[in-house]
């Protein structure tokens, strides 16, 4: 049985950690929020619960999470973080266990111009032929109410804490 706590307590302090950046426009009633849908062969058709804030790993040995929000929005948006007062939004844990931690910011960024970075992945399977695929694929402005339906689960407490911060 010990054995068992050792090997749970491991995972979690294990845990993959990623950080990054809720963008958000408006005031009030007004707001909305950008978030972006993975790229990939695997989530091409999937929409409700995979959109999520522009986000990704880091080693918190090595770079802060605030450090790593501001990066990771660069490379998946192609575009800096904008000038302004950054509102910590906590973390969450994801239902495989990966650690997130957010900041939310205001701005403006038409989804239009957003250049994302990308991944090689031998697709279709056991091909061997590898393919480019941008990480994000796209980019749309949602209400907080319409987020709650697309935005990964976990992630809705990003949405209520930046609300809550709002008010």
């Amino acid at each position: 049985m010990a054995s068992q706590s050792v090997v749970a307590w491991q995972s979690v302090c294990m845990a993959k950690m990623s950080a990054g950046v809720l963008l958000y426009r408006g005031s009030g009633d007004d707001v909305e929020v950008l978030l972006v849908h993975p790229g990939g062969p695997f989530w091409k058709t999937k929409s409700d619960g995979v959109w999520s804030i522009p986000k990704g790993e880091f080693d918190p040995a090595v770079e802060s999470a605030e450090d790593a929000a501001i990066r990771e929005f660069t490379e998946e948006l192609g575009h800096p973080v904008p000038d302004g007062d950054r509102i910590p939004l906590g973390e969450v844990t994801q239902k495989a266990g990966k650690r997130v931690v957010a900041f939310a910011v205001r701005g403006d960024i038409h989804p239009d111009t957003v250049v994302s970075n990308t991944f090689s992945l031998e697709w279709p399977p056991t091909s061997g032929r590898m393919a480019e695929f941008p990480e994000v694929d796209r980019a749309d402005w949602f209400t907080p109410s319409e987020a709650r339906t697309v935005i990964n689960s976990a992630q809705v407490a990003f949405l209520e804490r930046l609300e809550a911060a709002l008010r």
